[in-house]
């Protein structure tokens, strides 16, 4: 495989209400990779229409999540930051390589079944398709390295099973235009850390979530101080003392949970947190993790207010990223047409 320069991609739905999980899982891996690689990150408003959606909502959160990127401290001067609907070559190279992709790979896709539940029937196509979509996303940056959770693994296999039958499906083209044995990389996962999948404070053994029905199961990015109190102190535990070592959470989803998310917040590992703890009561252990959680949470809440205080400004930065994003999804997307054999404008 011919070697592709280092370039990480993300996105994230702008779907509102980001929460905990979402600031550990995503938003400040994204900020500690700026320093180490070239990102883009994207805010997926094509991803955020495979569900029932109100338009003006849409427009409301695809603001906050920009805010919230930039609150965390990613850098839009450094990194080109946009809303995907913005860069119309996403919704171009989905077409092309959904004519790659084959039927047998979504249908196991599990995500989707998890979604649309027993009525499959009448759940959209876009919902059932858009991991291409989300290769696509991928691929027209030809991105090495995307940061995932544990259940997004999935897709991005797709994603590099579709590479590779690209590139198995036109490789003279490909290597008559000098791209040798391939036009597209295979991306590489980066999962890496204390809480990669931050799981409900109700239930250790569901991911936290948006759609949880019960508001005790998760802690907002925008949660005031008294809201984080009483959630973390109302979490579900169990009556034994946190154990000394980390084999000892192994049984026991909620306390691996907390202790988890008292890690990746402190910087820490499970071990060293349980170094501290260990032995001692789940009180005191919460205690500390309230203080923790809102002094990491409060600075970029109060930024996050000040900035959606001002969409102008929230919206030339989505304007200038999508401009710099655009140079690359161009020269992708003439370089895929002219391997598949469009005719088209040089």
């Amino acid at each position: 495989m011919a070697k592709f320069p280092e370039l990480v991609f993300s996105g994230v739905q702008p779907t509102g209400n980001l929460h905990l999980g979402n600031y550990l899982g995503a938003l400040k891996r994204f900020v500690e990779m700026q320093k180490t690689h070239p990102c883009i990150y994207c805010v997926v408003d094509l991803h955020a229409m495979t569900m029932p959606h109100d338009p003006a909502t849409l427009r409301r959160t695809t603001r906050e999540v920009t805010a919230a990127f930039l609150a965390c401290g990613i850098d839009p001067k450094k990194n080109a930051v946009f809303n995907q609907s913005r860069v119309a070559e996403h919704a171009e190279l989905a077409w092309v390589l959904d004519c790659v992709a084959r039927l047998g790979w979504l249908n196991r896709m599990t995500q989707f079944k998890e979604k649309a539940g027993k009525d499959r029937e009448n759940a959209s196509v876009g919902l059932y398709n858009y991991p291409v979509l989300m290769a696509a996303d991928i691929l027209l940056y030809r991105a090495t390295h995307v940061p995932v959770g544990e259940d997004q693994k999935q897709h991005l296999e797709l994603a590099r099973d579709i590479a590779q039958k690209f590139n198995n499906d036109f490789a003279a083209g490909i290597a008559e235009r000098g791209y040798g044995d391939g036009f597209f990389p295979l991306p590489e996962p980066l999962i890496q850390g204390p809480a990669t999948r931050v799981m409900s404070l109700r239930d250790g053994s569901k991911k936290m979530s948006k759609s949880d029905p019960s508001e005790y199961s998760l802690i907002a990015i925008t949660d005031d101080a008294d809201a984080v109190a009483q959630k973390i102190r109302k979490a579900k535990t169990d009556p034994e003392p946190l154990p000394s070592e980390e084999k000892g959470l192994e049984t026991r989803p909620e306390a691996d949970n907390l202790v988890g998310i008292f890690a990746a917040l402190s910087g820490r590992s499970k071990s060293a947190v349980l170094g501290e703890f260990g032995g001692g009561q789940f009180s005191n252990f919460k205690n500390a993790l309230v203080e923790l959680c809102v002094a990491k949470l409060a600075p970029i809440a109060s930024e996050m207010k000040r900035l959606v205080a001002d969409p102008g400004h929230i919206d030339q930065i989505l304007v200038d990223g999508a401009d710099r994003a655009r140079v690359i999804a161009s020269e992708t997307m003439k370089a895929t047409k002219d391997i598949v054999g469009f005719v088209h404008r040089p």
